[in-house]
């Protein structure tokens, strides 16, 4: 199995470490590519540094993962992603996994974040995927239990390889010792996460004051913060974005071009 580790906080992450480590630890071959520069809450979008036309890539040897192609990439997680994805970097790899982030990835804000982003454009392009982010709160401590990360994401791996082709496995690792982890759960989309996004600060005609915050809000009963604030590691399984076929749209009476709706569509 070929896997491409990326993540959104740059190739001198620890999390990419230990996520290369973890797809080592279950015999699978690592190409390693990550953002230059830290890209969190890029989402999926495709933003490069381009010189004379070309993405600027760098060939990087790290350390802790000897004899691992490794690259460092002017571009934001997902376009890292599309570009191994065509083959730029190498065999094209089977399966991408973004992360560790460095905090929690979980409720319906998973759309902002470049973790979650990279794995997504894997999905849109049929691969397999998976997302892996640790920490239970805004104010992480500056060394989360990275270890705790790699154990997990070697204990899931397995689950990722047999997803169906298109889909992404967002995990959320406790920020706990391994042995203090009180398993796994599938928990949905929470719709009020216990991480918000606020205005504290506003100037007309300056700026605008903007500040992530923790709320004292009951969390959703069986969302992925739920289990997570709880103890357990927390999966969810999403895709990227696709037609609401659900969702009626009321045409009747609208002409465009002067060509009245047919059938729920401007034909």
């Amino acid at each position: 199995m070929r896997v491409l580790i990326t993540n959104d906080d740059g190739i001198d992450s620890p999390g990419l470490v230990a996520l290369a480590g973890a797809a080592q630890d279950v015999g699978w071959e690592v190409l390693v590519a990550a953002p230059s520069q830290e890209f969190s809450g890029a989402s999926a979008a495709l933003t490069a540094v381009e010189r004379g036309g070309r993405i600027l890539t760098q060939a990087r040897e790290l350390p802790e993962l000897p004899g691992v192609p490794a690259f460092s990439v002017a571009a934001s997680p997902a376009f890292v992603a599309l570009i191994a994805l065509h083959g730029a970097l190498g065999p094209v790899p089977d399966v991408v996994l973004s992360g560790v982030n460095f905090g929690p990835n979980a409720g319906r804000a998973v759309t902002h974040s470049g973790t979650v982003g990279a794995a997504l454009t894997a999905a849109l392009d049929g691969r397999r995927a998976a997302a892996f982010s640790i920490g239970l709160s805004i104010r992480m401590r500056q060394q989360p239990k990275w270890e705790t990360a790699r154990v997990v994401a070697a204990d899931l791996l397995p689950v990722v390889a047999d997803l169906p082709p298109g889909v992404v496995l967002n995990v959320n690792v406790p920020d706990l010792p391994y042995a203090d982890l009180r398993g796994v759960r599938r928990g949905g989309l929470a719709n009020f996460g216990a991480v918000q996004f606020g205005v504290v600060e506003r100037d007309p005609e300056g700026y605008v004051g903007m500040q992530l915050t923790d709320t004292d809000a009951e969390l959703e009963a069986d969302s992925d913060e739920f289990w997570m604030h709880r103890g357990y590691v927390s999966v969810t399984p999403i895709r990227p974005v696709a037609e609401a076929l659900d969702v009626a749209v009321p045409l009747d009476g609208i002409t465009v071009g002067g060509v009245p709706a047919v059938d729920g569509y401007a034909g």
